[in-house]
């Protein structure tokens, strides 16, 4: 995230004072309009409003080429040149031709340059520094803030392991997501990774450091190797870049002066990158002139030829990182030749000696690693901030520099003349078109072809003799006419009425109302057909067919002429397309190949976003997408929707390509022994091989200890559920006739075809003696009372108790239809019949299709178990337990059939159903029900527009219910639903909290804010993690309704707040942040259950499918 913008937001005010305030005292201007008029000219740049200043008070002496080129570049000095070995060009302020206000500005800028030459530290890093403390400071203080609020590592290190050579990710330790794009995008260069990786500092850093400079960039560099050996071999999926972000910050003393923005923190890496091996190259080669690395991989030179007032120069430049203008270009191509040329430059062709000044670049020298750096950002001068330029800029994979090479000058000049001749032919002919395709003199135009096919239409219409008025007013009314007859008039208003010939011949008086009445209006919307003789079309009303004739050929003729006129001129337009798209085809001008290795992306405003890199593996061949933590595969599509711009708020600011013809940047290193390819481990030198292999070992004895807590944990609940098995049988064995009541489980889930095709054991094995004489008493007993029962205490008759379970009312249903059987056959025959009658009623439930609002799987737990496939075993034990509730025992004829089924339990050998899978599958019931109850109160809340307790239970219910149907399609609920309502549950929450904010109001703004910050924010990675499109979309409306404020007048406390929350808004990091625990849900009966879900449900299901 961008923290220098936010800090120059926070700070422009004062900021704008500082550097008044810094002019006056080097200039010695007063005038305070004048100061302001000149950093507005420069755009806030210090340097550029001297020089303004400089031209409106002082007389510049004339310039040589020479010089003229050194102040051509003030501007743009920190951009191009770059690194040590690029100071070279120093503008010479001091001389005797300068005025005494040059030299006053002159010993400003010597006062500079001793500060630097003592500390080590120029004024361009000691501004940066405010950005590096602002972005520890913000990694610190999350160390402070609510639990809603920390970026936490998952308590499982199993979710924090690598997973085989996937590549490791970089943790944003606040507001370092800049910092993880431009690492990755260096680590992924393999010879830049083993510089890195192999540099030993010079010998006598054990010295004290000769300047600040070196202290600086020593450690740093130290850092820098500690952290790419664990991205090349440490058993972390991410790793922490805090402590070489801690000495950058460290590096610099705090600065008031304006913030540099990210490119200016890839400039400046790369220049103490250099300052670190120049000083090592320096000791290697003593005598000799040392190369260093970095400059070998980065930078490149250009030639710079040029007219100055009729005078002619060429001057020899470095550059590292190359700026280009996005604003007005529609790819990269039109922005390097725009770079390429600067001014009138026809005199530079010419041999007359023109008064024209202009120059062109030509590289002479490209590095073998060349970046872009694209500029999307412009100072508002009217509103006094920067803004984003949100333009399409294409760009390609395969990039050919042969065109700006200088060795191409000549034939370059060649055709870009003739580019610039097709290109003024092909305005011409693009003009010619536009009065084809858009003809007329008026506000609305048409193509001319349209309008002579529209003509001819016309003269060939069907001629009608009457006006269109006459025509519908005499009319009859319609056949198909089906509305309601006005009333007619009377006799006597109708002889007073004039007949209607009249109407036709001479001027009729005003229509009384009578008449309005009986005049039939034609009703195209509301009538079945038009009426007979109304034309469709407009139509001549007198044409002969000479005239027809001849109207018809001319028409004709004309009208394809035009079109062929058109074809031509479209066809012309095309084909100077294609020449100048292949002007550069020729293989001569493609031998200087550069292939895209990294893209790295903004997403946001420019005050606050988001910074991830797309990279290209060679080895695998596809694009690898670097998002702090997360590191995925990509597609060349989805790099061009980030990339391209013109999507969302997304689009690159820096293209890294490098030379397709020197593989050396991007091969693995081999073993010179063997001949193997060095992998992991094998590619660090000793001392950071041990200091990798040192934090795996933590990491290893952090997983054990975790897996070791977890093995105690899970034998604790194997033991407590073995207890409580134990205790619960040994209670069913001491009585048959009060014995505990078998638990009652509401939670399993079975198969589809669990109905058993043969009884197991212990169904077959009739019930023990005792039992049998018992239930016999008992089965006497009930025939005695038979018919008093019966009519009393009926088993149907107890359906319409309340408090009767589903599961309940179906055993006693059964028991009822079975009640002939234990007439005839006694109770374990009963008992067979009864619960073949109930399964089978159940399998019907679950193969039924069934609307939302009647989910058969919270009624009854079989149907789960049908449903989800769950072993026989478990459903027939899960049947006989619902057989054997102690609850049946209300008549003689339920507590029989119990009986059998307690001691057909009885019968259930151990091994014969695994009771840890039977605790399971009940276990995974329970969290269907819980699952269902968190969906059913979140959306009742919600329905209640109780957004802020809905989301917590949207939330929970979203991510419980996914878990539960990776083990299978029926084990949860409508994903899309659930989805639906979670997404719009965090669209109105941002609604409510953007109300607020607009308000002004301390407490409503502080209330929004917290909504925001607590609620929505650590939710949005939820939303962007599967990459679903509603809800990406539904997270660019939550960010775009808060980045439009970002234009808008406000006062500072509001701009203050908005600007601290938006990096938070902003960050697109798929890392799920830790909020509140799950809310406590209320207890219901399964009545009450299926009830408030069927009414809830059906409430749902009546919101049109578009309305969702």
């Amino acid at each position: 995230m961008t923290v220098e913008q936010n800090v120059l937001q926070q700070h422009s005010q004062k900021h704008q004072q500082t550097l008044l305030n810094q002019l006056r005292e080097v200039t010695g201007t007063t005038d305070v309009q004048l100061l302001q008029q000149a950093l507005q000219v420069s755009n806030g740049d210090l340097a550029e409003a001297v020089a303004f200043l400089t031209e409106k008070n002082a007389k510049v002496p004339q310039q040589d080429e020479t010089t003229y080129y050194q102040t051509s570049q003030v501007a743009s000095d920190r951009y191009i040149s770059v690194g040590s070995q690029a100071d070279t060009n120093v503008i010479d302020l001091t001389g005797d031709d300068k005025d005494d206000l040059q030299r006053a500005i002159a010993l400003s800028l010597e006062e500079s340059n001793r500060a630097f030459r003592e500390t080590g530290i120029t004024d361009e890093e000691q501004a940066i520094s405010r950005v590096l403390e602002a972005s520890i400071a913000e990694n610190k203080a999350s160390l402070k803030r609510t639990h809603t609020e920390v970026w936490s590592d998952s308590p499982n290190p199993h979710d924090r392991k690598r997973i085989d050579s996937c590549p490791v990710g970089l943790k944003n330790v606040g507001n370092t997501c800049w910092f993880s794009a431009v690492i990755q995008s260096l680590f992924n260069l393999l010879e830049f990774q083993r510089l890195v990786l192999n540099y030993s500092p010079p010998a006598r850093v054990h010295d004290l450091p000769r300047n600040q400079k070196e202290h600086r960039n020593l450690p740093f560099m130290q850092e820098l190797r500690n952290l790419f050996s664990f991205m090349v071999g440490s058993k972390r999926k991410y790793v922490d870049p805090s402590r070489a972000v801690e000495i950058l910050k460290d590096a610099f003393k705090a600065s008031e002066s304006q913030q540099q923005d990210v490119s200016e923190f890839t400039h400046k890496l790369l220049d103490w990158l250099e300052d670190a091996f120049q000083m090592k190259a320096e000791e290697d080669r003593e005598g000799e002139k040392p190369k260093n690395p970095m400059v070998e991989l980065f930078y490149g030179r250009f030639l710079a030829v040029g007219v100055l007032e009729g005078k002619k120069f060429e001057n020899t430049e470095m550059f590292g990182q190359y700026p280009l203008q996005v604003n007005g270009f529609k790819d990269l191509h039109e922005c390097l030749e725009a770079a390429m040329i600067e001014g009138e430059i026809e005199s530079l062709h010419s041999a007359e000696n023109s008064a024209r000044s202009g120059q062109e670049h030509w590289f002479t020298e490209l590095p073998p690693v060349l970046t872009f750096e694209l500029s999307r950002f412009e100072f508002n001068q009217a509103l006094g901030r920067p803004e984003k330029i949100h333009n399409k800029l294409e760009f390609p994979s395969m990039l050919y520099m042969d065109r700006y090479m200088d060795r191409n000058r000549e034939i370059t000049r060649i055709k870009r003349e003739e580019i610039r001749r097709l290109k003024e032919h092909l305005t011409l002919l693009q003009q010619r078109l536009e009065r084809y395709l858009s003809y007329g003199s008026g506000p609305k135009r048409f193509p001319l072809a349209d309008v002579l096919q529209y003509a001819m239409e016309f003269a060939s219409s069907k001629p009608v003799c009457t006006s269109p008025v006459e025509d519908i007013d005499s009319s009859a009314p319609p056949g198909g006419t089906t509305g309601q007859q006005l009333p007619l008039p009377s006799t006597a208003e109708q002889d007073s009425l004039p007949p209607l010939e009249s109407s036709a011949s001479g001027p009729s008086p005003a229509p009384t109302a009578a008449q309005q009445q009986r005049v039939p209006i034609h009703k195209p919307f509301t009538q079945s057909r038009l009426p007979p003789d109304l034309p469709m079309h407009p139509a001549p009303r007198h044409i002969t067919d000479e005239e027809l004739r001849v109207l018809e050929g001319c028409l004709h003729r004309w009208r394809s002429e035009v079109e062929n006129d058109t074809r031509d001129l479209q066809g012309s337009i095309t084909r100077i397309h294609r020449t100048i798209e292949l002007m550069y085809s020729d293989k001569s001008m493609m031998q200087v190949p550069y292939r895209l290795h990294a893209v790295l992306v903004h997403e946001g405003q420019a005050n606050a976003g988001h910074y991830w890199a797309y990279i290209y593996d060679p080895h695998q061949r596809c694009w690898m997408k670097y998002n702090d933590i997360s590191v995925t595969k990509s597609s060349w599509e989805e790099l061009v929707r980030d990339s391209f711009g013109g999507y969302r708020n997304a689009s690159a600011y820096c293209l890294m390509y490098i030379n397709d013809k020197k593989p050396f940047l991007i091969e693995e290193e081999f073993d010179k022994e063997t001949g193997q390819i060095l992998s992991g481990m094998d590619k660090l030198p000793p001392d950071l091989k041990q200091y990798v292999k040192e934090d795996n070992e933590l990491f290893d004895k952090e997983i054990q200890e975790w897996d070791a807590l977890q093995a105690r944990k899970a034998q604790q609940e194997k033991l407590a559920l073995a207890t409580a098995a134990a205790a619960a049988l040994a209670a069913s064995r001491t009585s048959t006739s009060s014995s505990s009541p078998q638990p009652m489980s509401i939670e399993s889930s079975p198969p589809d075809n669990a109905a058993p095709q043969q009884d197991p054991e212990y169904m077959e094995q009739p019930s023990p003696t005792n039992d049998s004489k018992h239930l016999q008493e008992d089965t006497e007993r009930a025939i005695s009372r038979a018919a008093a029962e019966q009519e009393e205490r009926s088993p149907e008759a107890l359906l319409n108790s309340a408090m009767m379970t589903p599961n309940m009312q179906g055993v006693i249903m059964a028991i009822g239809k079975s009640s002939a059987v234990y007439e005839k056959s006694g109770p374990e025959t009963a008992f067979f019949k009864a619960i073949k009658l109930e399964y089978a009623r159940l399998l019907r439930f679950a193969q039924e299709d069934t609307p939302p609002e009647n989910d058969y799987r919270l009624q009854h737990i079989i149907v789960y178990f049908i449903q989800n496939q769950a072993p026989k075993k478990i459903l027939e034990r899960t049947l006989l337990t619902q057989f054997a509730d102690r609850n049946l025992a209300f008549d003689e004829r339920c507590k029989s059939i119990m009986n059998v089924a307690r001691a057909k339990l009885d019968l259930i050998k151990p091994e014969e159903v695994n009771m840890d899978e039977y605790e399971m599958w009940h276990q995974a019931y329970r969290n269907f029900r819980e699952t269902t109850i968190f969906m059913m109160t979140g959306l009742e809340l919600f329905q209640k527009t109780n957004y802020v307790e809905a989301l917590m239970y949207l939330i929970y219910s979203y991510q419980y219910n996914k878990e539960l149907l990776l083990k299978g399609l029926y084990r949860g609920h409508n994903e899309e639903l659930l989805g639906h309502y979670r997404r719009e549950c965090l669209l109105k929450l941002n609604e409510q909290a953007a109300a607020m904010f607009e308000s002004g109001e301390e407490p409503e703004v502080t209330t929004g804010l917290g909504i925001m910050n607590e609620l929505v924010v650590p939710c949005i990675p939820l939303l962007l993690v599967h990459d679903a499109e509603r809800d990406l979309l539904a997270v660019e409306d939550m960010r775009n309704r808060w980045c439009s404020y970002l234009g808008q007048e406000m006062e500072s406390n509001l701009q203050e707040k908005l600007t601290d929350f938006l990096p938070k808004l902003l960050d697109c990091s798929t890392e799920i942040k830790s909020f509140h625990d799950p809310p406590k849900l209320p207890t219901y009966s399964t009545l009450e259950l299926c009830e408030r879900f069927g009414r809830i449900m059906a409430a749902v299901c009546r919101v049109p499918i578009e309305g969702r």
